[in-house]
């Protein structure tokens, strides 16, 4: 079973629970979460902006090892340490997007079921319409920094596949400073106001019978402008452990023999 599988049925047995005590406390837990949940996600917003601000310094310690690597010698342990960042962030962008790829069948599941309703029985479902929508957003969003792990995101670049192995640690590692990472925190920067204005309603449906999430689904956006964020570091760390003349850490499991 892959890190991912462990996810899903994590997030189900959760849900699980909470509908059964849900259910149990005569609807308790959902009117607290209507009333509190909201305050509840500001405040931990808060705390995670203030955390990201006092480790993002630390998103450049990539670029200073390959410039050091480059004329001079770094220390074993700064080595050590960005093997050991690039491991965390690779689990868990194997993690989560692996847990993203099974929206691919759902997305499949769905849309069969749709068709089968509209065409064969007169009968459409708003929820399971929408359902597709999240499904599809979902997917993109969560998978593409297991995407970027795999090489799997589109280089327009004709020249890159002639460079020497050096050659191309430096475009990756120029890239990720140049264009990933400010892309990233544009995103990011742009989407907190939209998510804090979601949160503060819990948006819900225009449909009155749609499903009441929205808020969930934009989250989504800042989530994966840091996972992006992320990944560009642990790609960044490889690059500059290859111009420092290091051995990187090898790819996972899963994505040997894909690239």
């Amino acid at each position: 079973m892959r890190p991912g599988d462990r996810l899903i049925l994590a997030v189900l047995a959760i849900i699980i629970v909470l509908t059964a005590l849900d259910a149990a406390t005569g609807g308790a837990i959902a009117g607290r979460a209507n009333a509190h949940l909201a305050g509840w996600a500001q405040a931990l917003g808060g705390w995670l902006m203030r955390i990201g601000l006092f480790i993002s310094p630390v998103l450049l310690l990539p670029l200073l090892t390959a410039l050091m690597g480059r004329f001079l010698s770094v220390p074993a342990g700064a080595w050590n340490f960005e093997r050991s960042l690039i491991g965390i962030l690779d689990r868990i962008t194997l993690t989560i997007g692996g847990a993203a790829r099974w929206f691919a069948l759902g997305l499949v599941v769905a849309t069969a079921v749709i068709v089968i309703q509209r065409y064969v029985f007169g009968y459409a479902s708003t929820k399971l319409q929408e359902s597709v929508i999240y499904m599809h957003a979902l997917l993109f969003l969560l998978a593409s920094a297991s995407a970027l792990l795999n090489g799997g995101h589109v280089r327009v670049d004709v020249i890159y596949e002639k460079l020497s192995e050096r050659g191309k640690a430096w475009t990756d590692l120029i890239g990720t400073y140049l264009a990933l990472m400010p892309m990233s925190f544009l995103i990011l920067w742009s989407s907190t106001g939209y998510m804090n204005s979601t949160w503060r309603i819990l948006e819900q449906s225009r449909e009155s019978d749609g499903l009441p999430f929205v808020f969930l689904l934009k989250t989504a956006i800042p989530v994966f402008a840091v996972m992006m964020i992320l990944q560009g570091f642990s790609m960044a760390a490889r690059a500059a452990m290859t111009i420092g003349r290091e051995t990187p850490p090898p790819l996972p499991d899963t994505f040997k023999g894909e690239v």
